[in-house]
């Protein structure tokens, strides 16, 4: 990494963390929740709604592609 793009992540960094160390109380709540939100949303909810399907029906990567070529050039019925 050049010393040019270290410095601009490091004045990105700096950018945000003054914005959010001198935010106002709600601000840091109203983030709070948001981030409280994500982690359900893809934390949470991914592992019941959202199981690992390929993983568990089939044996080998070839197997899973095949599948899941097969359901997307297949034509619906």
């Amino acid at each position: 990494m050049s010393n040019r793009t270290a410095n601009m992540i490091k004045q990105i960094w700096s950018f945000y963390w003054n914005g959010f160390r001198n935010m106002s109380k709600w601000g840091r709540q109203v983030w709070l929740i948001i981030l409280i939100k994500l982690f359900i949303m893809f934390g949470i909810l991914k592992i019941f709604f959202f199981p690992d399907f390929l993983n568990t029906k089939f044996e080998t990567d070839q197997e899973r592609s095949d599948y899941v070529l097969e359901i997307l050039t297949d034509p619906k019925k």
